[in-house]
């Protein structure tokens, strides 16, 4: 499968250092533009035992949908000790998988849902044979996944990172996008980070993960055959529609996020770029300076919704590589099943079984939560609301202990 070269404008203020751990995973640093680390990183002297056999994909034939079949995540770490994160900087008594102090790593995941290998000797792989439908079809999970860490700290999220911090990491996930498009065999690059044990995540480690397909996703292909339907302005016109309305929770100059006008989760946020850029690779450093503020400040008010911090998803959808990249806009869809201070949404009957949702709070109140959340947390930051969006400004994180507990029904 040909690959796609994206053009990519990189941050001089954020040095990149590419290493290999042990057992041939590539290791990529990238040092915050204010960092005090020296550019001189350990070399990774563990002894480890060959990586897992690649998983395999089974077409569901009900469906068209491929299911990849990864045996060995069963046996992942699942919430460790501080003193054996295996995403801290490795120490003598923690063989962890990052042998040096960093700022922000990336790694290749040791046990991936596709990949590590890039081409399917065995059968076609291309998009037109991946689309068809038969009984008993299985093809290789090319691709590749990676781990991103936020932080060295043990516990946090993005949204407990200074402003210098969550700008390196964006920058990370702009130029692993480029990067990962450039492979043969991946067809979509997917950056996202699960938060909280409500969602399922087995470190607390602050951290996202970034997954290269090698096909167009089931959500992707939706959203595709919407814009056939509707014609290549959907997303232009969603952002407008919404600028004007009631639902916006926060606005700059190159970024909106709103609470869709139909919100499937208690708590959904959506957050387009101004303009058409189908993925990070392709944002200004402008439009990143910006989003490392704006989104700090979503995630601050999500989790000033309660007196506890907020488990959500929140997932970056980017245009597929050879298909909908003049249609398709970068989006982040930031869910969370909370439905009340002690109540989730499970997913029953209609949505898990049929696919048809029933919303438990209106849109339109959610949003008024979350805008009265995200003006709490500014105006406990003395900077707020004006955060500079500058790499050379280190925001310290707000304290939102004191966050009002609204109790049951809508979050307030």
């Amino acid at each position: 499968m040909e690959s796609n070269q994206l053009a990519y404008d990189a941050d001089p203020r954020i040095r990149r250092l590419e290493h290999t751990l042990a057992d041939g995973r590539q290791l990529i640093y990238f040092d915050d533009a204010d960092t005090r680390l020296s550019p001189e990183r350990a070399p990774d002297l563990r002894e480890l035992t060959p990586r897992p056999a690649n998983a395999m994909m089974r077409q569901d034939a009900l469906t068209g949908e491929w299911v990849s079949i990864a045996a060995a995540r069963q046996s992942r770490v699942f919430l460790p000790p501080a003193d054996l994160d295996p995403l801290a900087p490795q120490s003598p008594g923690n063989p962890s998988e990052i042998p040096s102090h960093y700022d922000v790593a990336v790694f290749e995941n040791k046990s991936p849902s596709f990949g590590p290998l890039l081409t399917d000797g065995t059968a076609p792989h291309g998009l037109d044979d991946l689309d068809g439908i038969g009984l008993g079809r299985t093809r290789t999970s090319v691709g590749r996944c990676e781990v991103v860490c936020f932080s060295p700290e043990h516990e946090g999220s993005f949204g407990t990172q200074s402003v210098s911090r969550a700008r390196t990491v964006i920058e990370a996930w702009a130029q692993r996008t480029a990067a990962l498009s450039s492979l043969p065999g991946v067809e979509q690059v997917f950056p996202f980070e699960n938060r909280g044990e409500a969602i399922g995540v087995t470190l607390h480690h602050p951290h996202g993960q970034i997954y290269s397909y090698p096909y167009i996703t089931p959500r992707t292909q939706r959203l595709l055959a919407s814009i056939d339907r509707y014609g290549p302005t959907l997303f232009g016109d969603i952002l407008a529609n919404e600028q004007r309305g009631e639902r916006v929770v926060l606005r700059g100059e190159h970024w909106t996020a709103f609470v869709p006008f139909a919100a499937r989760w208690p708590v959904e946020v959506h957050l387009l770029p101004h303009r058409q850029v189908p993925d990070f690779a392709g944002t200004s450093l402008d439009e990143r300076d910006e989003l490392a503020v704006l989104y700090l400040r979503l995630l601050r008010g999500i989790d000033a919704l309660y007196d506890s911090p907020t488990p959500y998803i929140a997932a970056w959808h980017q245009a597929p590589l050879h298909r909908g990249r003049d249609d398709i806009r970068l989006m982040l869809q930031l869910t969370s099943p909370r439905r009340a201070v002690d109540k989730l949404k499970y997913l029953a009957g209609s949505e898990a079984a049929m696919g048809a949702w029933i919303g438990d709070v209106s849109p339109e109140q959610a949003a008024t939560s979350i805008r009265a959340a995200i003006e709490r947390v500014d105006a406990a930051n003395p900077a707020a609301p004006g955060w500079t969006a500058s790499c050379q400004e280190n925001q310290p994180v707000t304290d939102q202990a004191g966050a009002s507990d609204p109790g049951e029904g809508t979050p307030a």
